[in-house]
């Protein structure tokens, strides 16, 4: 935990968050990308985070989009959460649609599948997740639609 997590935490939690989300992604890709992916707001948080590039389902285009993250089993957790906003991300309609995605995590670059992580084995990271990023807890109340949660693994053994 970082010197500023409390601080990221108390913010996360507030419930006018989701519509400062597209503010708060635009800055921290123009901060990653002005830093050489040295710097991101959720690092700066001292929590773990990945840069996500996918391409879009329906333009081809590579997307990218900065997200905290959980390490897990050689892989990343990410939650499809929007912090709690009623309406699922962009970027988890473009995941589904791909077979692969491209991971920046600590300045290395992986190709990895994902799956959707489902029924006991969701609880069980679910509860991972929460002791990382409690405020998900809150974003399951605020929102009528089940939060994903997706495991990303890299194709090789470099994670």
């Amino acid at each position: 935990m970082g010197l500023f997590t409390p601080i990221a935490i108390k913010l996360g939690s507030q419930p006018w968050m989701p519509k400062l989300l597209p503010q708060i992604t635009w800055t921290d890709q123009h901060l990653q990308r002005l830093t050489g992916r040295r710097v991101s707001l959720v690092g700066l948080a001292g929590l773990p985070s990945l840069l996500l590039t996918v391409k879009g389902r329906k333009s081809g285009i590579p997307r990218s989009t900065p997200l905290l993250c959980v390490p897990w089993q050689g892989g990343w957790l990410i939650a499809g959460s929007s912090f709690g906003a009623p309406k699922p991300p962009l970027w988890s309609a473009n995941l589904r649609a791909a077979e692969t995605v491209e991971v920046d995590y600590n300045r290395r670059r992986h190709t990895c599948t994902w799956r959707e992580v489902t029924g006991d084995e969701k609880d069980k990271v679910w509860a991972h997740m929460l002791t990382i990023w409690p405020n998900y807890a809150k974003y399951t109340e605020w929102t009528d639609r089940v939060i994903p949660v997706f495991l990303l693994t890299p194709q090789s053994k470099e994670a």
